[in-house]
């Protein structure tokens, strides 16, 4: 698999990573299936896709641990991210970016992870409490005291969403980097970009791509919509995050096949065995040399079909068909 740089450290990854989330948290079934997800997680790396995205809120904690168990055989073939900065609650989520617990959790990850330096230490959301500058520069230890490599960010939460819609999550986020890359040089960012959702072309991605940031798509099979397997009205499990979804009603599935067909169209092209998923996986390849997909899998053939995609390349007529496709109808949060 070909290998992409992340930020100016050039530390190296596959060209397409492996979100580990869906094993732990936030779908149907996600807390079920331990030896599944270790073999998704082996057949991703036994394919190149080196980049294993996790957080220390997945689980919470659960997910680290399974990663812990792959790492301490393979930790060669790895290249760990994970996140800091939110904390799960009984009845919800909260940010702490307070520099002690930073430390603190760093140290945990480690532990679980059974490591002796993480790859990537991503900053999962900025604490309103606390000037985000001091986050950041705690996490800069970490990367001088050599229990970390390279520092990331993920895109800002939902409340600046809702003040300004996705343009105000994305402008809130090009300050945060701003005034980060100040104390110590970001190496990547982490936000949502896919077929079905486009905004991050707008200005985050422009912003890492001036810079030498590495550009980690998040959800770039737009939570399996993509994909091609959903089917309206299938209904989700009460603790899938998909449930509470307005794309994901019956209404907007229906009304979003389009897309999907377009995809298909363009994988026909292809040939027989390639699917809607790959495509989806290729334009975001496409978007520049600098953007790695991370799409989530829990189950061993999804990682290995998502692994397949870093080798298709994506004509001018199939990026032109592709951007014709219908805007994607329903709230994106």
């Amino acid at each position: 698999m070909e290998r992409k740089a992340i930020g100016a450290a050039a530390l190296e990854v596959g060209a397409v990573g492996l979100g580990c989330m869906p094993m732990s948290w936030a779908y149907t079934g996600s807390r079920q299936r331990g030896e599944e997800s270790l073999r998704t997680v082996h057949a991703a790396l036994d394919r190149g896709c080196s980049l294993l995205d996790t957080a220390d809120m997945y689980g919470p904690f659960t997910n680290e641990l399974l990663l812990g168990r792959v790492l301490k055989e393979r930790r060669a073939d790895a290249f760990v991210s994970t996140k800091v900065g939110l904390l799960v609650g009984e009845q919800h989520i909260v940010a702490n970016g307070r520099p002690g617990y930073v430390r603190r959790a760093c140290d945990a990850s480690l532990r679980r992870l059974q490591t002796d330096v993480i790859d990537l230490y991503q900053l999962h959301r900025a604490d309103p409490e606390v000037p985000v500058e001091e986050t950041w520069g705690a996490m800069g230890e970490l990367v001088s005291a050599g229990k970390v490599r390279s520092l990331g960010l993920c895109a800002v939460g939902a409340r600046a969403a809702r003040r300004g819609g996705r343009a105000g999550l994305h402008a809130g986020t090009i300050r945060q980097l701003d005034r980060i890359q100040q104390v110590f040089p970001v190496s990547s960012v982490m936000a949502e970009l896919s077929v079905w959702s486009t905004e991050a072309l707008e200005t985050l991605l422009p912003w890492c791509a001036a810079r030498g940031v590495g550009f980690l798509a998040a959800m770039p099979l737009g939570n399996g919509f993509l994909s091609g397997t959903l089917t309206p009205g299938q209904g989700f499990e009460p603790d899938d995050l998909r449930a509470r979804h307005p794309r994901f009603t019956a209404e907007m599935m229906a009304a979003n096949q389009p897309v999907v067909a377009g995809l298909r169209r363009v994988a026909a092209r292809h040939g027989a065995d390639v699917t809607p998923a790959q495509v989806a996986l290729a334009w975001v390849l496409a978007q520049g040399p600098n953007v790695v997909p991370v799409p989530g899998a829990k189950h061993e053939r999804w990682a290995v079909e998502n692994a397949a995609a870093a080798g298709l390349v994506l004509t001018d007529a199939d990026l032109a068909e592709i951007a014709g496709l219908p805007a994607a109808l329903g709230s994106w949060d």
